[in-house]
């Protein structure tokens, strides 16, 4: 029997896009030291909006990659409102990002792309 998934959303940007590449399309980078939470957002709008407004202009591109995680692991992670209703992400700490990416289910998937 399959176990239970959420699908979460994650903008990127050109760089980090190239490291997922490089994965295999299995797993998010490290975080740098300046980065202390991984946050992927719950809704596909809210991570369109990053990828196109900000992702873009801080790296000449951006992604919104799709991806699928064992809800058993997000349990313990709430979802974090940071400005209107559709601005819901998770905080998870970079020490567990290792294990969010072990608790993939698939592949990371590319659902837009902006220059």
């Amino acid at each position: 029997m399959l176990s239970e998934t959420m699908t979460l959303y994650r903008p990127v940007g050109a760089r980090e896009y190239e490291l997922i590449v490089e994965s295999g399309y299995r797993e998010f980078p490290p975080r740098l030291p300046e980065q202390p939470i991984f946050y992927p957002v719950l809704n596909q709008e809210y991570a369109t909006q990053i990828a196109s407004n900000w992702n873009v202009k801080q790296s000449g591109a951006g992604y919104v990659m799709k991806f699928q995680v064992a809800a058993v692991f997000m349990r313990k992670y709430e979802a974090e409102t940071v400005g209107s209703s559709i601005h819901q992400e998770l905080w998870i700490p970079a020490e567990d990002l290792a294990e969010l990416n072990q608790n993939i289910v698939g592949l990371i998937e590319v659902v837009s792309e902006f220059r």
